[in-house]
């Protein structure tokens, strides 16, 4: 933007000085400089104290440009906290303004914005992403479960398909079930997610052929000692558990189906409740160092707990819960059951993300800017989620009640309005209206609600695209296929 208003100063551009003659040519340098995409940044800019997004001093992001690196920064969120939206949009809002403060025109291309996001360090969405997260944190002012004074996090992990092009391919190979040209990338990542405010601290991104296990242990160095790990029973194995024991990292979990849930075995503790020892296993995965597999134990005590989960109109269902907290009085089994089953609302942020958000398909067309567009939306889902515990901590209403979807649609409004607002005082009028509508907004409280993992919607009844687009041949009477697309 500096660069476009410098130019104004040029003899062969007279026409705008008339138009900035009211304002003072430095004065709307630096309104426009400094104002991002429908406010956004007066809402959540807070949530990122270490976030540096001015200009560098030499090298990349050092030029003075349209699109500088903060309204890049902003621009991006915004178009990701608006689904299906194109970048073409975010130019045109930027026309508007750009219109109604009289400042001339740019170009109506999207090219300029898509360069932007592309100069976007990764470095920098990687603080934004543990800084809303930290903030979140501070921000909510609870314990991670009632009457635990250890901190919770979650493992979990998931994928998101790609747009069809030779280099996402190469990276993200799609699923071999599907022919040539049929199918999508796939791109798998596992997150660590905060059990107290719901936000995601840390990612790490693979492909098809890596574990999510795999995957988590390139996390084990965002875990500290102290903390108590959920995850499901893809995590159970025995280098998982003893490695984090040793660092005072303690796990709840579900038992792996592999093993055996006899409650014969080992030293009973109390009616469905025992100690049982786990041997270490004679070979040595190929995703374990060397220098790991050789300072692990021969073997580990673990806890397990066999829990009756009951719905109300359904038959109930036996798990079995295996737990590194050994100690019976001070970790209950009340306490440890309660906990396990918290992690499903982990396992709903996911949903939030994916289907609400709309990152269920990532449209970049390379692997570096589909890991930028996983991280923003990652961004994205923290500040909602900053946004929901102020207004939790601020009106004492549960958290887990306030509507993500609902915060993600008063985000885009407010923040329409703070981008107008002339003063301080009407500003913090604003927000503080905003935290009491979504404190209003409550979900219903639905204990022990079924989410079931089905689609309702019928797709239409077209054929299954088998064969590449340039030589699959349509049947003539598509009418008749059958819904499965056979």
């Amino acid at each position: 933007m500096y660069t476009a208003l410098m130019a104004i100063r040029q003899p062969f551009l007279p026409q705008f000085r008339a138009q900035l003659a009211a304002y003072g040519l430095r004065r709307a340098c630096q309104k426009v400089c400094v104002h991002t995409l429908a406010g956004l940044e007066a809402l959540a800019a807070p949530a990122l104290p270490n976030v540096e997004l001015g200009p560098t001093d030499r090298r990349e992001n050092s030029r003075k440009r349209i699109f500088t690196l903060r309204r890049s920064f902003w621009c991006f969120l915004w178009q990701l906290l608006t689904p299906k939206t194109a970048g073409r949009e975010v130019v045109r809002q930027l026309q508007a303004l750009l219109g109604l403060n009289g400042l001339g025109e740019i170009s109506s291309s999207d090219s300029a914005y898509v360069q932007a996001k592309a100069r976007l360090p990764l470095a920098l969405l990687k603080t934004a992403l543990s800084d809303s997260a930290r903030s979140a944190d501070q921000r909510s002012g609870q314990a991670s479960y009632p009457g635990l004074d250890r901190e919770v996090v979650v493992v979990d992990g998931s994928t998101t398909s790609l747009a069809d092009t030779p280099e996402n391919q190469r990276r993200f190979p799609q699923s071999a079930s599907q022919a040539a040209g049929c199918g999508f990338p796939l791109l798998k990542f596992v997150v660590l997610f905060s059990l107290a405010s719901g936000t995601i601290r840390e990612v790490i991104v693979g492909n098809k052929h890596v574990h999510e296990l795999r995957l988590f242990r390139q996390l084990w160095r965002s875990l500290k000692a102290g903390m108590i790990l959920l995850a499901d029973r893809a995590f159970s194995d025995f280098v998982t558990l003893a490695e984090l024991s040793s660092q005072t990292i303690d796990v709840v979990t579900r038992l792996h189906q592999g093993r055996d849930p006899d409650a014969r075995l080992g030293k009973r503790l109390g009616p469905g409740e025992r100690l049982q020892t786990f041997t270490k296993p004679s070979l040595r995965p190929a995703s374990v160092a060397k220098r790991i597999w050789q300072k692990l134990p021969p073997e580990l005590t673990v806890r397990l707990i066999r829990v009756t989960v009951t719905r109300k109109g359904f038959r109930p269902g036996v798990i079995t819960l295996l737990t590194t907290l050994l100690d019976v009085k001070k970790y209950p089994r009340q306490m440890i059951e309660g906990l396990y089953l918290r992690r499903w609302c982990l396992e709903l942020c996911l949903r939030d993300i994916k289907t609400t958000m709309g990152m269920e398909e990532l449209r970049a067309k390379s692997p570096a800017m589909a890991e930028k567009e996983l991280y923003g939306y990652l961004i994205g889902h923290n500040l909602i989620r900053w946004l929901m515990a102020d207004a939790a901590r601020e009106h004492a209403v549960p958290l887990a009640r306030i509507s993500f979807k609902g915060t993600v649609d008063a985000v885009r409004h407010f923040s329409l309005a703070l981008a107008v607002a002339t003063t301080r005082k009407r500003r913090r009028e604003l927000y503080a209206t905003l935290l009491g509508t979504l404190a209003e907004d409550l979900v219903p409280e639905r204990p022990g609600r079924r989410e079931p993992r089905a689609v309702k919607r019928r797709p239409k009844p077209f054929a299954r695209l088998t064969h590449h687009r340039k030589i699959y041949r349509e049947r003539e009477h598509r009418s008749q296929c059958r819904k499965n697309g056979k």
